[in-house]
């Protein structure tokens, strides 16, 4: 993952639809961590009570100076493809030519415990 040593954490995956353009809805987020208790800028990769990220935006490919869709880690995070592999497992990541679950199942070794009762 990179970044200081931390705790275990819960990662969860929503898909949703809104209204909101790109960067308005980063600003959302980032308002939402900081009423959590999030300090910004704050240590890269490092415990944080919240952390919201934009992993995909549909299936555009965003390049802002503060926004990259689909995420810049997206491949790299077992934590994160595995919770969006469940929902989502055949979907295409833009850019990529790859579905969820190929990237999963080539993501770097991590542990990722499920909580909760099995999807069906």
């Amino acid at each position: 993952m990179g970044g200081p040593p931390q705790p275990d954490f819960l990662n969860a995956v929503v898909i949703g639809r809104t209204h909101l353009p790109p960067l308005d809805l980063l600003g959302l987020l980032k308002r939402l961590e900081v009423r959590a208790g999030r300090s910004l800028p704050g240590e890269e990769n490092g415990p944080r009570p919240l952390d919201l990220d934009i992993l995909l935006y549909g299936s555009e490919r965003i390049r802002l100076p503060d926004l990259v869709v689909p995420h810049p880690r997206l491949a790299e995070r077992r934590f994160v493809l595995a919770p969006l592999a469940d929902l989502l497992p055949d979907l295409v990541v833009p850019g990529t030519g790859r579905t969820v679950a190929s990237l999963l199942a080539a993501a770097p070794p991590a542990r990722v415990t499920r909580q909760g009762p099995p999807l069906t």
